[in-house]
């Protein structure tokens, strides 16, 4: 896998990049289990939603520039962060299902959606199928079209294709994500540019201290559609594509340099298929945007905000 350069930390990341999550703790049971989210703020709703292998705490940086004038709430998908860690897998139509039933049960709508990673699909799927409750879209290093489907592994890039193989693999995959915690201790550093301090490592790895937890790490990358499977997410991104061309609905894109799925290259497709996109570059990074950029990031969102 390819490594980033680290950048060491300066006196003006100490400052802006804190690792404390100042959030109260709230639980909602969806189906029997316990699902964990923050909320901040008070006015219209701006719903925060991760992915792999994050939790709501990958917004604490950012939440504070929405919810000064906004009702700022981020969750835990299941499996991650402080939400239940479910036995067997909770694949993407699963979840989609929670999230459905976790907005349905806070009566939320007029909803601005934030986005990354496998959220990304989350939220574009969510504004597909209940478009009246969406107002609007901000969304960065997604799992969105038109990176997938990815045709082949080998697509991907050599060390790319080779490692999403690996965890394809039921052998390869169970070794390296459920054994060696290989998100967490490998992946996770490797896509964000500076170094990680003790107090975050620990919130990135407390929900996952113990084997038996470490199933939805394993459970989203085999979630990805590559080489056609699982044809149900093939299909998914193929709904995602068409929403993407014909919704009017406004749209942030937030991109960094080099990106990792939403690289420089691809904002044009954006541009070109979104009829309501607003793009904004937010400095070098890779794929945890979150970890680098975080006052871009939550600066970006704030006047995008207000400009709605």
């Amino acid at each position: 896998m390819r490594k980033t350069t680290r950048q060491k930390k300066t006196e003006s990341d100490i400052a802006e990049i804190s690792s404390t999550f100042n959030f109260e703790s709230k639980y909602l049971e969806i189906d029997g289990r316990k699902i964990h989210y923050v909320e901040e703020g008070h006015g219209e709703i701006v719903l925060f939603i991760h992915g792999c292998p994050t939790s709501s705490y990958l917004w604490r940086n950012i939440i504070p520039f929405v919810s000064n004038n906004q009702r700022a709430i981020a969750f835990d998908l299941i499996g991650m962060g402080k939400s239940d860690k479910p036995s067997e897998p909770v694949n993407f139509q699963q979840n989609m299902l929670i999230l459905e039933k976790f907005i349905s049960a806070l009566k939320l709508e007029n909803i601005t959606l934030v986005l990354h990673d496998w959220g990304a699909a989350l939220g574009f799927e969510l504004a597909r199928k209940q478009t009246k409750i969406i107002k609007a879209i901000c969304f960065m290093e997604g799992v969105l079209p038109p990176k997938f489907p990815e045709k082949t592994f080998d697509g991907m890039g050599v060390d790319i294709g080779d490692l999403f193989r690996s965890f394809k693999d039921p052998e390869q995959g169970k070794e390296m994500i459920i054994k060696q915690n290989f998100f967490i201790e490998s992946t996770l550093p490797h896509f964000i540019n500076r170094q990680l301090d003790e107090k975050t490592w620990e919130h990135y790895r407390k929900p996952f201290i113990k084997e038996k937890d470490r199933i939805a790490l394993l459970t989203w990358p085999t979630e990805l559609p590559i080489e056609g499977e699982p044809i149900r997410n093939v299909e998914l991104m193929a709904n995602i594509q068409h929403f993407i061309q014909s919704t009017t609905l406004p749209m942030l894109l937030l991109y960094c340099d080099p990106g990792t799925l939403i690289t420089a290259d691809l904002i044009p497709w954006y541009q070109k298929n979104i009829t309501n996109l607003q793009t904004k570059y937010i400095g070098k990074a890779t794929h945890f945007i979150q970890e680098d950029k975080p006052v871009e990031i939550g600066q970006s969102i704030s006047i995008w905000l207000q400009e709605l």
